[in-house]
This record gives structure tokens, sequence and C-alpha cells, in this order.
């Protein structure tokens, strides 16, 4: 008689997504289409509510990429500046980083590689809030978005499921409105204000083993 090894996944992560970008809703991006004005100014952020990475519990944390799409965003040349949660020891840092530039495989890996320039990586205060179905998030000066999704008939939010990109691969997004979305980095060039432009919001379950 043999006994199954139960072997602990590389990473198990479950959580929730803030997106919001430069164009009208919804995203063309996400049914393949090429952004509205052949370019995308975005953020994602990542606020994991429960997880491990290779046995270390990262629950509670954030990571966020502020990113350039320079046309299709499955032809990737994305440009990012990544922020990590202040609240995180090094080693867990470590340990975000090398999971969301796919260094670690798994689905999140299909989205970080196109990801082809990596300008900084930087750890910094993230408030980062969901509550009756708004989606608000601050970086300093960096970055700051408000979003409210839009809703059916019945209240609950407007679902996109199964479109050809995703930044939660297997899981519905949820289109939404930012009324604001702000970002300040101009030693990258990364400057922008948007108000009423395409946002999501999302949970996520990754796992790889």
């Amino acid at each position: 008689m043999t006994t199954a090894i139960a072997t602990e996944k590389i990473y198990e992560l479950e959580g929730q997504i803030l997106e919001a970008c430069s164009c009208k809703a919804p995203c063309p991006c996400w049914i393949g289409d090429d952004p509205d004005g052949g370019y995308c100014d975005s953020f994602v952020a990542y606020h994991i509510d429960q997880g491990k990475i290779q046995g270390v519990d990262v629950s509670g944390l954030t990571l966020v990429k502020i990113v350039y799409i320079p046309g299709n965003v499955l032809a990737g040349g994305w440009k990012a500046v990544v922020y990590i949660d202040s609240n995180s020891t090094p080693e867990q840092q470590q340990l975000l980083e090398k999971v969301f530039n796919g260094e670690l495989g798994g689905a999140i890996a299909d989205v970080a590689n196109l990801v082809s320039d990596v300008l900084d990586v930087r750890v910094a205060p993230i408030e980062y809030n969901i509550e009756n179905g708004r989606g608000t998030i601050k970086i300093g000066d960096v970055l700051v978005s408000e979003m409210e999704p839009y809703r059916g008939p019945d209240g609950s939010p407007t679902k996109m499921i199964d479109s050809i990109f995703s930044t939660i691969p297997g899981s519905p997004a949820y289109i939404a409105k930012a009324s604001v979305h702000r970002v300040d980095l101009p030693e990258f060039n990364l400057i922008w204000d948007y108000t009423g432009r395409n946002a999501i919001q999302g949970l996520f379950r990754f796992e790889h083993s």
C-alpha cells in the first residue's frame, strides 16, 4: 500500500484587485482590441486577503503595478513601476516580487510576461479599501484612485467573464468607472489624471504547485 505525499504549493493566494486605465469603459483591452488612443495608462493593485508563498504568510499585503502599455495589450512591451506594501518584511517583499514578476510561474506569469521593462521596484505605504462596492487606493502623492462598479437590475456588480485578456485569469471581473485616477511619477514620464474612465474590480484565487 502506498501513501500519497502532499506537496506544498509554491504559492496560494486569495484576494481582491483594483484596476483603472485611460480607456473609456468598458476597456477594449480585455476583449483583445487596441486601447483607446492607441496606448493605455494603467495600474493594477493586488490585495492579498490570505495566502502563502513558499510557505511564508503574505496575508494582508498589497502589490501595485503602475504601467504604460504602448499598444495592443497582448503584444506586450509594457513598462512598469512596482510598489510593494511597506507593512511587509524583506523576505515577504522578495517573494511577492518573484510571484508577480512571473518567476514562480502559474497564471500570474502569463500577465507578468507582458512587462518588458520594470523601471523600478519600491516599498511604500499603500492604502487599499473596498467598502460597499466602492474601491479606493492611495500611495502617497504617487497614486490615487476611487472607483464604483456598474450594477445590474438587482444591484449586483456587472460581470465580465471568459475575456481573452485578464489581470485575474480564471475569475470574473466587475466592470467599474473611476471617478478619480491620478498618477504622478515624473521621473519615469508616468503622469496622468483621468476622470470617469474604465476601472475593474474583482476577486482572485491564484495557486501553483
